[in-house]
């Protein structure tokens, strides 16, 4: 079933995108940005095990899988830091 009314909060339009609602017509795509992040390289870390099992238990919780949730923490990190020398 369609439910065109606008969701009222955040949490609404999120509990009616879980329950499979489609929200296409919800959104505003008219400022939407595409992102080209650019080629990928590969890397390797060698991290404690202690490390691995927290984040491990972190991603367990939220239902990601590793390697992407660390590479929104990279990410996220990479932009504080951008933001701290934009400051001076």
């Amino acid at each position: 079933m369609k439910n065109n009314k606008l969701a009222k909060s955040t949490e609404e339009f999120d509990d009616r995108f879980d329950q499979g609602e489609d929200i296409h017509d919800l959104l505003d795509m008219s400022k939407a940005k595409i992102s080209h992040p650019g080629k990928k390289v590969r890397i390797t870390l060698d991290v404690a095990e202690d490390l691995v099992k927290e984040i491990d238990r972190i991603r367990g919780r939220i239902g990601v899988d590793r390697g992407a949730i660390i590479k929104v923490w990279l990410y996220e990190r990479v932009k504080q830091e951008a933001n701290k020398t934009n400051r001076f």
